[in-house]
């Protein structure tokens, strides 16, 4: 059988061979691009194009929310700013807000960010556990 769309087959081997780590990266990525989106629907007025990115985001954002240890005590206070983070995703797409919007993505990206780093550090230490074991 054919391949017929070699970039869908690449995305879904991305999805299914990726550590935990790296698919909160693709979570975050993606609630930022539907940010992007979203904010351009409310400046080109299109309100189809707002209100579907922005549900996308808060789904991203719910998704992030449930996958949450709550056992540990730094989860609470990240379980907070996606709370906030959530309701200023309503409150951009009811008031087509782009503050609102822009206050959502600072976060993401500052969780997106560290993220990456917390994926380098690890990264970094399996690759110097494994050389000190040569």
């Amino acid at each position: 059988m054919a391949v017929k769309n070699p970039y869908k087959t690449y995305q879904n081997n991305t999805v299914n061979t990726a550590s935990p780590g790296e698919l909160t990266l693709m979570l975050y990525n993606g609630c930022l691009k539907f940010i992007q989106l979203a904010k351009r629907g409310i400046e080109e007025k299109n309100i189809e194009q707002k209100n579907l990115n922005i549900q996308k985001a808060q789904n991203i954002v719910s998704e992030l929310m449930v996958t949450l240890n709550m056992d540990v005590e730094v989860s609470k206070n990240i379980m907070s700013l996606y709370e906030f983070i959530h309701r200023r995703l309503v409150e951009a797409n009811i008031k087509n807000d782009l503050n609102a919007l822009n206050e959502a993505e600072a976060l993401i990206v500052d969780f997106r960010d560290t993220w990456k780093q917390v994926i380098q550090l690890d990264r970094q230490q399996k690759f110097e556990g494994k050389a000190g074991q040569v």
